[in-house]
């Protein structure tokens, strides 16, 4: 008796750890890598293309066109169906991939065999082909038959049934309601507190500058009285006037760097346009500082500054 209790327990246990399996496996009992399944979904998706030029060449034959101007077609149209490809595969390869999120909500679509049928539908509809081909009287009928099954199948699948499928599982299961809902408010949330976090980075980097700003008014003071000076010199004196104003530039750069070198300059142009009742006077600064930090001048600036 307890030999048989014993194995009755081992073969529930054994049961539990099935069912895990293969819930853990998306629901489908089997766990195919996603390369495996991209891979399949390339495959399938030639496959599909091929039925579908198939098609095409065959119905132009059957109107009477020659073989030179479907081949000049064909040429002409070759890149127009390697963009239309790359753009297919690229949205399809996304969808392949879904996340844990996505999978709570999509019950059906996201389990390994209904992802393995996805990929395969144009194999199942040439399949379905072949079956319904059989007692064709020519290798031409034959292979028609087969694209059309092909054709009509991925259709199907891809177009109408995979769309409308995962629109009802959102849609009706309560549970799949209920996740999305908590999804899209936790979105909602992250969005809120990634903005509140931008908008105080952005608050502090503010508040940095016009603190730096009033330092820099504060101090560089007696600068930029200087280079209100320096910006009457005219003659010999500007090779002093170029040197002290170097220095003074060097010094601006040391201390904060190109924003406390322009709010030197702007301090001192506001000087000197105060001392000399805005009287039109050529401003040497940025020439003198050219090349200090990351100070630079335009070419178009040194050739204007050149004709005067």
């Amino acid at each position: 008796m307890a030999g048989t209790d014993r194995s009755f327990l081992s073969s529930r246990r054994a049961i539990f750890v099935r069912v895990d399996q293969v819930v853990k496996t998306g629901g489908g009992g089997i766990d195919v890598p996603p390369k495996t399944l991209r891979s399949i979904h390339l495959a399938s998706t030639t496959w599909f293309i091929l039925c579908v030029g198939y098609i095409l060449v065959l119905a132009l034959w059957q109107a009477g066109v020659r073989w030179w101007v479907i081949f000049s077609l064909s040429g002409y149209s070759i890149l127009v169906i390697l963009l239309l490809i790359s753009l297919y595969l690229c949205a399809i390869f996304r969808g392949i991939s879904r996340t844990g999120a996505i999978e709570a909500e999509h019950l059906l679509t996201s389990t390994n065999y209904y992802r393995i049928f996805y990929a395969a539908a144009p194999f199942l509809g040439g399949l379905a082909g072949c079956v319904g081909a059989i007692g064709a009287d020519r290798v031409g009928q034959f292979l028609a038959v087969i694209a059309v099954g092909t054709f009509v199948t991925t259709f199907l699948v891809w177009v109408i049934i995979d769309p409308v499928t995962g629109l009802l599982e959102v849609l009706l299961p309560p549970a799949s309601r209920k996740h999305r809902s908590i999804r899209l408010a936790q979105a909602k949330v992250e969005r809120e507190k990634k903005q509140k976090d931008r908008e105080r980075f952005l608050a502090e980097i503010l508040a940095k500058e016009e603190s730096d700003r009033r330092r820099w008014q504060q101090v560089l003071r007696p600068q930029a009285e200087q280079l209100a000076c320096l910006l009457t010199a005219s003659g010999a004196d500007l090779e002093q006037a170029e040197s002290q104003a170097v220095d003074i530039g060097l010094n601006a750069w040391q201390m904060g760097g190109l924003g406390c070198m322009r709010e030197l300059h702007d301090m001192a142009i506001a000087i000197s346009k105060q001392k000399n009742q805005n009287e039109h006077l050529t401003d040497y600064i940025p020439f003198w500082w050219d090349g200090i930090g990351t100070w630079r001048v335009s070419s178009l600036d040194k050739m204007i500054l050149a004709s005067r």
